[in-house]
């Protein structure tokens, strides 16, 4: 559920008409919901009630300081995958001791910071990165917390883009390798194994591929168990999928984890899981304004104001987003369109084929635009990015302002004259 509706025949984010948005702020504009964020991230955690856990929110689904800073007050943990990514949710507030460190390609910077911030755990996705970790820990003086990712070869059943589980993909340690991997970090010196850790893809619309993931896991537990190495934590990782095209079924998040509650049974093991998209997905959208409609013989195309710089998703994945109107109403006749934008890219397009009844200056609303949108965003074809907006009840909040031209170009500057 999020809380975006339409009141009097015109879209509202809880209580505010959108047009307020768009007249103070003007597009494009990405606007989002607090009460759908509380709301999605407090179904996981009920859905974990009654046993240890922790919610991380996964910081590159969203990384406004201002999203972060309301699901730290909330008691969310985080994941991250980079340096930068800890530092924003060191300055929303976020506690370091509820982070973990995911991501390939770590660096000895990155690992040296964390160390010192206290962070909850690494996951570890390679052995040079363990060795490194080892070497970077003995310098600091510290042990470093430790879960191993571990690549189960299961396929998710999504865009192989963003399908993580599979022997072919880039991420975590091979599982039949695993053990192995997990017997010389118990050697290391400076390595504390905490926990194990999977995650096999974005956008899961069932809970299968994760239950035989789980499974396999137990089994690769079990044998460390056995041989004197303890883990103390399961994290699962996150990918549950959201609703982006009206009529969309998705499992909630207590449909999701009840099959692998029955796996785990009455295990103590901690939950750690790291919900991204399933959070901030469906408490975003997008304003963009319409310029022009422009007519071919094959084609008809609603020019409008974002573009593929803006949200990157269709481009990048075709992703399907809904698109709405503002005001439901324009009195015209409805069309299909291809909504694209004014990127020099045949792929710039927010939607394609999309029926509308729409005219020159109404302003759309693209859907489910809260996670990998902004985060994704860029300055190509020297587009600013966007402002953000953060609406809450009655009130509205700018907690990220539109960017200007002197911005965008402010680490730039010209070689001097060559004579």
């Amino acid at each position: 559920m999020d809380y975006f509706h339409y009141h009097d025949g015109h879209l509202h984010a809880e209580d505010i008409d959108i047009r307020e948005i768009v007249k103070a702020w003007g597009t494009p504009c990405y606007v989002y919901s607090r009460a759908t964020l509380e709301r999605h991230w407090r179904a996981f955690d009920s859905a974990l009630s009654g046993r240890r856990h922790l919610v991380c929110y996964a910081v590159k689904a969203n990384s406004n300081l201002s999203v972060l800073h309301i699901l730290g007050r909330l008691g969310s943990g985080f994941d991250i995958v980079s340096g930068g990514e800890l530092e924003r949710v060191l300055l929303a507030g976020g506690d370091p001791g509820k982070v973990v460190f995911s991501g390939v390609g770590k660096t000895a910077d990155e690992m040296r910071i964390a160390l010192e911030q206290g962070i909850r755990c690494f996951n570890v996705e390679s052995y040079g990165e363990l060795e490194l970790l080892n070497k970077i820990a003995a310098q600091s003086g510290r042990q470093a917390p430790v879960s191993i990712r571990v690549n189960p070869d299961v396929d998710a059943g999504t865009h192989p883009y963003i399908s993580t589980g599979l022997k072919e993909n880039k991420f975590g340690i091979d599982i039949e390798t695993a053990f192995d991997v997990y017997r010389d970090a118990a050697d290391m010196p400076y390595i504390n194994i905490t926990g194990i850790d999977c995650h096999i893809g974005s956008q899961l619309t069932d809970s299968s591929p994760l239950s035989a993931s789980l499974e396999r896991l137990l089994l690769l537990v079990s044998r460390l168990e056995q041989n004197g190495i303890s883990i103390h934590h399961i994290d699962i990782g996150g990918g549950l999928g959201i609703p982006y095209r009206p009529g969309d079924r998705m499992p909630s998040p207590e449909e999701y984890m009840h099959p692998l509650l029955e796996l785990l049974g009455e295990s103590s093991y901690e939950i750690i899981i790291e919900p991204g998209r399933a959070i901030a997905g469906n408490a975003g959208i997008l304003l963009t304004n319409i310029l022009y409609l422009k007519e071919t013989e094959t084609r008809n195309f609603a020019i409008v104001d974002s573009a593929m710089n803006d949200l990157l998703r269709p481009a990048l994945y075709t992703a399907w987003h809904d698109i709405i109107p503002v005001q439901q109403s324009s009195g015209e006749s409805a069309k299909i369109y291809d909504v694209v934008g004014p990127v020099c890219e045949t792929g710039d397009f927010i939607g394609k084929e999309r029926r509308l009844a729409i005219k020159p200056g109404e302003t759309l609303a693209v859907r489910s635009a809260g996670a990998y949108g902004f985060t994704m965003s860029s300055n190509y074809n020297s587009r600013p990015r966007p402002a953000e907006i953060l609406v809450d009840g009655n009130r509205i909040h700018e907690i990220r302002r539109r960017e200007s031209f002197d911005e965008m170009l402010r680490l730039e500057q010209p070689i001097p004259s060559l004579d």
